[in-house]
């Protein structure tokens, strides 16, 4: 079975909030957004093993957020914004709507709400 153009951007954000979803990671990509970084550097802050960091390094690159370079015997890795379009375009069109209905919700909770009601009155 062949993925429609959609159902493959679908799945593409499917790994990407799922790359997200955990806070080493996300720890990640903030130290990566300062610039590139080896993976000795970025594992330097965690108490975990270089190899649980490079776990994790394999992931974000594999949702595309990341990519490692080779300059001479380091692989530096870099922060791939592009990856990050589609997920905030995602995020962007459902707030937009989630907003238009809490809006809806509150002019409704506004009509039934009886006259008078709401405003303090003074004996």
């Amino acid at each position: 079975m062949i993925a429609t153009a959609s159902e493959q951007a679908a799945d593409e954000l499917s790994v990407t909030f799922a790359a997200l979803a955990d806070p080493t990671r996300r720890a990640i990509l903030s130290r990566l957004s300062a610039g590139e970084a080896t993976v000795n550097q970025l594992a330097e802050p965690f108490a975990l093993t270089q190899q649980a960091i490079s776990k994790h390094i394999k992931v974000l690159e594999r949702a595309g957020l990341i990519s490692r370079s080779r300059a001479a015997q380091a692989r530096p890795c870099r922060i791939e914004p592009a990856r990050f379009g589609a997920a905030a375009d995602w995020i962007d069109s459902h707030r937009q709507e989630w907003h238009e209905r809490y809006n809806r919700l509150d002019e409704h909770l506004a009509d039934l709400e009886p006259a008078g009601q709401g405003e303090e009155t003074v004996p």
